[in-house]
């Protein structure tokens, strides 16, 4: 289980990013072709875009330049996401931030000289574009919060140094963090980041899960001041730019983006913290029983219900689960999926200085890279498929929309990536009526897929609303505060019935999420819309299908109402919250009946 250095995992087991460029050499030119670009948008338009066809014009050449940003800046992030401890990767990364910075600084014109002009100007603008019309309107509804000029270059030039809390945060956690084993009984354990999200918050032996908790939670304590501290920063920061554009709060600033309203955000926190508690509380009390335990907490919660039916899954033998559990969405998705592993699109491999959890990136007009951790655990597998609904996702929108409208609310995001991993359970369930089995598969779905996503994402939520609160009232938070805040979120969930220690309280330390506006809500949102999509797809088959296909197509030129509307779901009131709040509970009574007819 001692994770290997980089240079010594197989190459199989890795993405393969000469999908984005062939040699280092081809992106250092595409990065020459940036500055050229960027020299020449400034000779020719600065101080000139004063028609709607000027207006056009430039656009087109900015979303030239803007395709170059995203694949030279995919190309050296996602090297170093996977191994931290490279400074040569390191060190090229902060090199084309730099480069880019200085070409935002120069362009920050544009923005601010079609800002300036008349609304008919812009709207006749809109109303000639083809590629640039979403952008355009988005410069037209952010009219009011843009600032003088000058402001707005020295903003754009210090874009690097206002992203360094994100920054400073990972390469506390994931390359200054050197984890000592831990002992239980005789035997001496190895631990890291990864090993203990990915395998001992599921190990099965309760004093190796326990113990694994404490001594994770030891190191990480060690660095709490100064994570406090870069949080505290980027919270200053957002507060900051809020009250600079004009915006009442920093949730209004952040939403604003997004594209929802405040009632939406405080909906999806308040409704699961009050109507989902208690059926999270029985599932946790349910665990207890089956599991023999002393008492329930907090490093308990994501034991498997039935361990001893926990199959392992070989990366090949992953194939045949995603591609037939992701059928329903048709022949071009299949190939997507058998694409993606041939093409080396995902990094399997377990190493030292790799980025915790999953993610995809999806450079405009490239294939998806998707970074996870291969434990050869059931869980892995709804990861792969929920990464894939992102990389679906983007194949999707990306082949029918401009770069300019792509840009998918975080609000709706994460509803095609949660959408794969229902899917996937609903193939599971169709192959197999044996109780044991489906009582596996509805654990899976609550333990995995729920859990992450209306749980523990959620409690992620309340506590960060918490501390926005403090921020707008003009505070600010350190190491205690943070604490206690995430520890009054968690007992307020889970009661009397999960024993919340201050170990628990740390949980606020291991998230990026708080890095990223308003993200950690969303997962529950995304999560809602898929919940919804996917018993249309039970209950109306094939036109539920294409009216997703759809959605997925439509990219942001719809904002996140319009584009549950699209997939049939109404999402302006409480209802389809409510009705998947009733699902999970309904699951959960399943599998508590399951266990009693099981009896074990």
């Amino acid at each position: 289980m001692e994770q290997k250095s980089r240079k010594d995992v197989p190459v199989e087991l890795t993405w393969d990013l000469s999908l984005i460029y062939a040699t280092e050499e081809e992106m250092y030119r595409d990065v020459e072709k940036m500055k050229e670009l960027c020299e020449y948008i400034v000779r020719t338009y600065k101080g000139r875009l004063d028609s709607p066809q000027r207006i056009n014009s430039c656009l087109d050449d900015y979303r030239e330049l803007e395709r170059l940003r995203h694949l030279t800046n995919s190309y050296c992030f996602l090297a170093v996401s996977v191994d931290y401890y490279n400074t040569y990767n390191q060190e090229r990364k902060e090199k084309l931030s730099v480069v880019t910075s200085e070409i935002y600084s120069k362009l920050s014109f544009i923005e601010t000289e079609i800002t300036k002009q008349d609304d008919a100007v812009l709207q006749e603008a809109i109303d000639i574009a083809k590629e640039n019309k979403l952008f355009l309107e988005d410069i037209l509804r952010d009219k009011p919060h843009q600032l003088h000029p000058e402001t707005e270059r020295a903003l754009a030039a210090l874009s690097h140094t206002l992203h360094a809390p994100y920054q400073i945060y990972n390469m506390t956690k994931l390359a200054d963090m050197k984890f000592d084993s831990f002992q239980v009984g005789e035997k001496e354990y190895p631990l890291s980041y990864s090993l203990f999200e990915n395998n001992y918050e599921y190990e099965q032996e309760t004093p190796v899960r326990r113990a694994a908790f404490a001594a994770f939670s030891e190191k990480i304590r060690q660095y709490e001041n100064v994570t406090a501290a870069v949080y505290n920063t980027q919270v200053r920061k957002e507060k900051t730019m809020a009250s600079l554009r004009g915006f009442d709060s920093v949730l209004d600033s952040l939403l604003f983006s997004q594209k929802v309203s405040k009632e939406m955000y405080h909906r999806q926190i308040d409704l699961i913290t009050v109507h989902l508690a208690p059926h999270m509380r029985k599932y946790a009390r349910l665990l207890k029983k089956i599991h023999k335990l002393d008492k329930m907490t907090f490093a308990d919660l994501k034991i498997a219900v039935d361990p001893g039916y926990d199959p392992k899954v070989t990366i090949e033998e992953s194939k045949n689960y995603v591609e037939k559990g992701l059928a329903v969405l048709g022949e071009d998705y299949a190939e997507m999926i058998r694409t993606a592993y041939r093409e080396r699109w995902v990094d399997f491999a377990q190493n030292t200085g790799k980025s915790t959890g999953g993610f995809c990136s999806s450079p405009y007009g490239k294939n998806s890279f998707i970074l996870l951790s291969w434990h050869e655990r059931m869980a892995d597998v709804f990861t792969l498929a929920h990464e894939l609904g992102h990389a679906g996702h983007f194949k999707a929108c990306n082949s029918a929309q401009s770069l300019f409208d792509v840009n998918v609310s975080s609000y709706f995001v994460e509803a095609p990536s949660t959408m794969n991993e229902l899917l996937m359970v609903n193939y599971l369930l169709k192959t197999n009526p044996d109780p044991r089995f489906r009582r596996w598969v509805l654990s899976c779905m609550i333990g995995n897929t729920y859990y992450h996503n209306f749980v523990t994402h959620l409690m992620e939520a309340a506590y960060q609303r918490e501390v926005y609160k403090i921020v707008d009232q003009g505070g600010s938070v350190n190491a205690e505060t943070l604490h206690g805040i995430m520890k009054e979120t968690l007992e307020k969930f889970w009661g009397d019935d999960v024993e919340i220690n201050d170990d628990a309280a740390l949980t606020w330390m291991r998230q990026p999420h708080y890095y990223m506006g308003l993200y950690s809500y969303t997962y529950s949102a995304g999560l809602t819309i898929a919940t919804q999509v996917c018993r249309r797809i039970q209950q109306e088959g094939m036109s539920a299908v294409e009216d997703w296909k759809k959605v997925l197509a439509a990219g942001s030129t719809l904002d996140p109402l319009g584009l549950a509307k699209l997939a049939g779901i109404d999402i302006s009131t409480d209802g389809p919250l409510m009705d998947t709040i009733a699902y999970i509970g309904e699951m959960i009574d399943e599998i508590a009946a399951l266990t009693d007819e099981l009896g074990f």
